[in-house]
Order: C-alpha cells, then structure tokens, then sequence
C-alpha cells in the first residue's frame, strides 16, 4: 500500500471542509487543510455571519416602528458602530476556528494550494501526498462585463463600510441585493434597486416576493426594472450608471449580480476535471473526474442551494465516507432556504409554483396571519404562509412571509423531512406560546 502523508487534504477552510474534517480528525485520520486567506472561508468572515450581524438592527428598527409608539424612538441605525459591532463579533472566527482543528489534530497550511497529480497537492513549495483530496474553495462575486465595472463594489466592500454612502445603486435582484437594499434604506441611504428583468428572487413564491419589493418601495427604495446595464462613469467624485432607460447619480455602486466558483488555478484541467463558472462537476459520491479527488460546498455545480447549511451537510457525508462508514451515495435531505429581508420569506420542500403545476397529486393551502392572535406579539402586518401537502396529507412543502418566517419554516422542517403523519404531529407539544406552537397550529 502507498504511504500517503496524509488521509484527506483539504484545499479550502469553509463550512464544506471544517465541518467534517474536525470529527474525522478526532477519529483519528490524518488531515490537512490548506488556506490561502481567512480561516473559515465566506460564510462566517464576509458572509452569513457578517450579513446577519448587520442585519439585527435592521429587524429591531422594523419591529420598534410597527409598534405605533409602544416603544418610544426613531430607531435610527447608526451605522459605524454597526459595522464595529460586527467586525468585534466575527473576528475571533478564524483564531477560534484554527485552534479547533488544530485541537482534533488537523495539520493547517497557509497558501494557495493546488493539484499536481491524484494524491499530491502543492502549497507555497511544499507537496502534501493524501489518499483522498477535497476541494472546497467556494465561490466568489461576479463582475458585470462592462465598461467602468472597476468603479463598483461588491458584498465584502459594502460588509466593511464605515459609513452608509446617500446616495447606493444596487444591480442585482439576488439575496444580496435585496437584503442589502433593505440594510442600507434602514441606515438612510436613498437606494435604487436596478434589476436585470421583471422578476426578483426569482428561486421564492414571486407573490411573495412582490409583498417584499412593496415593501421596500413604501419606505422609499426606487426599484427600476426590465434594465440593462452599459457601463460605469466616474462624474463629479462619484459614479455615473448608465442604464438602457435611465441614467442614474451615486455616490457608491454594489454588484450584486451574482457569484462564480473559485475554480482557477487549481490545476483542473491538468487532470480532466471538468468544471465552469458554475463549479466542479462531480457525481453522487461528490467525485470529480478523478477518483481520489472530491469537492464540497459552494464549488460543486450543483442544483442544490448553494449555501452553508448544504455545505456542511456534504462535509459531513465526506467525513462518514473517508472514516469508513458508509459507501453510500450523497442522499440530500430538504434543505430550507430564507431570504433576510423585512419581511423575511422562508421556504423549504415541495415550491408552490411546483405544486400548482400537479395538481392532482398536491394540495396547496394559504393561511392569512391577519387575524392570528400571536402574531400581534411582534406587531405582524400581512404575514402569510403557504402549505403544500400530499395527498396523504403529509406536509411536502411550505413558504411564507413574515418577520421570523426563518423561525417558522425550522419548525416544520421535521415534518416535511420526515413525513409526519396527522397522528404523529399530534404528539408534538410545543412550547406556548411561541413560534413553533403558532406553526404546528397551521398543519
């Protein structure tokens, strides 16, 4: 048998390698990571934790103003010290991440790391040789393709802000640009939304969706849509938008129009492995062309959402599968997926748009939570959910608008996972009142 330095390799430090490769060290395999810039990759430095640390007073403004004056004050955001406040909370991620895998006995490189064969990496001038090697260095923003595109800005820049520019244009109807619409129009930004066509978010119940754009709207966000962007110009110290309707004046420009796999110079195609802007593609053992070689996380070209919940699932399935413990094939479960706007929109399973489109084999059922006694708790104006059931009458699907739709989708994703019958929901006794209780009502 080749003796290998190590048993995984793993190029990337992400939710889709730290995740598995911790409990698969404290099994006693012999692991390396491999990491060109922060430890713990987008999700806790630039991403998800980032976002939501922006966010809480952004939800807590919301929430204080629908109060009609039980809670006193503006709730005016300060937004240098929001940005301090999340920059104090995140940045204890990487050392604490660090210590953590060197504590289960993961060996940590820094460096860019890429293939050399099957079974060898190079980091800096060093070679590692693995048994098994995953790469998992996720994705990153894309740039438009026009002239002036260097003038913009994308997700990380707008996380660091020290102060909330007067004047943002946002391109891109995504996660990013709707959630960071919402952040900067509650820090005082005049915000233009520019999308690409008619449609933002277009993965959620687009009913719903138009709730959210409304919303934004009422609160004095210029939504322009059907537009296509020709260029940037620097005018007067700030950036010129030229769009094939309008011509619009910003202080500062986001890109949100999308992010591609981190797929460069990692010596792919001197192996055969195929990969595009999309990711690597790999089967259902997440194995790339070459059999020793994987991927996990956002790099993978995938249909599953690309976020840090099924990151850590395929980690997860990698750790099982280099530890001995299973041979199986990757086996997705429902993977719920919410939209950090005020309102949120939440959803997981079967989609609405899905089960209208089967009619005889779903049964869709929207509930209104205008007259729900508990939603008055947090001062709910227009909430609604709707559930999709089979006709056992399991519960396959559900999304809904509210506040804390992320709350209430979490509760029923057991049910939608598991297929729970009427009977065995019954036996779930929730805490009351809560959430959760306020959910299960709903089945």
């Amino acid at each position: 048998m080749t003796a290998y330095d190590y048993d995984v390799v793993y190029i990337g430090s992400g939710h889709g390698t730290f995740d598995g490769a911790m409990p698969l060290a404290a099994k006693g395999k012999r692991v390396a990571v491999i990491e060109a810039d922060k430890v713990g990759g987008t999700c806790p430095n630039w991403g998800c934790n980032a976002k939501i640390l922006l966010d809480a007073p952004v939800a807590l403004q919301h929430t204080l103003r629908a109060s009609n004056g039980i809670v006193s004050g503006d709730g005016k955001i300060d937004w240098a010290k929001n940005k301090a406040h999340k920059q104090a909370a995140i940045d204890v991620i990487p050392d604490a991440l660090t210590s953590g895998m060197e504590g289960s006995g993961i060996t940590m490189y820094y460096g860019a790391g890429s293939l050399v064969d099957a079974h060898t990496v190079k980091v800096n001038d060093e070679q590692l040789t693995a048994e098994n090697i995953v790469l998992a260095t996720g994705l990153r923003p894309r740039k438009l393709d026009v002239d002036g595109t260097e003038l913009t800005h994308d997700s990380k820049d707008f996380m660091d802000l020290d102060e909330m520019p007067k004047e943002l244009v946002i391109v891109g109807g995504g996660y990013i640009g709707v959630e960071f619409a919402t952040m900067a129009n509650a820090a005082d930004a005049n915000v233009t939304l520019v999308l690409h066509g008619d449609q933002a978010l277009r993965g959620f119940h687009q009913p719903y969706v138009e709730q959210v754009l409304a919303d934004l709207e009422a609160r004095g966000v210029k939504i322009l849509r059907n537009q296509e962007v020709k260029g940037f110009a620097e005018v007067d110290g700030g950036v010129e938008v030229a769009l094939s309707d309008a011509t619009l004046s910003a202080d500062w420009v986001l890109d949100a129009t999308g992010r591609q796999a981190n797929v460069e110079d990692l010596g792919l195609e001197n192996l055969g492995i195929q990969a595009s802007d999309k990711g690597i593609e790999v089967n259902e053992y997440l194995q790339t062309a070459v059999p020793s070689i994987y991927a996990s996380g956002d790099v993978i070209d995938k249909e599953q959402p690309k976020l840090t919940p099924t990151a850590q699932f395929e980690s997860q399935y990698l750790m099982h599968r280099f530890a001995g413990e299973s041979d199986a094939a990757i086996d997705y479960p429902v993977i719920a997926t919410n939209v950090f706007t005020t309102p949120r929109i939440a959803q997981a399973g079967v989609t609405v748009e899905a089960a209208q489109a089967d009619p005889d084999t779903y049964t869709i059922q929207e509930n209104d939570h205008n007259g729900n006694w508990y939603r008055a708790v947090d001062y709910e104006q227009d909430a609604k959910i709707t559930l999709i059931f089979n006709q056992d009458k399991q519960l396959v699907g559900a999304t809904e608008i509210s506040e804390r739709a992320e709350d209430t989708i979490n509760a029923l994703l057991p049910a939608i996972e598991f297929g729970y019958t009427p009977e065995q929901l019954e036996r779930l006794v929730y805490i009351f009142p809560a959430i959760a209780f306020d959910a299960m009502t709903q089945l």
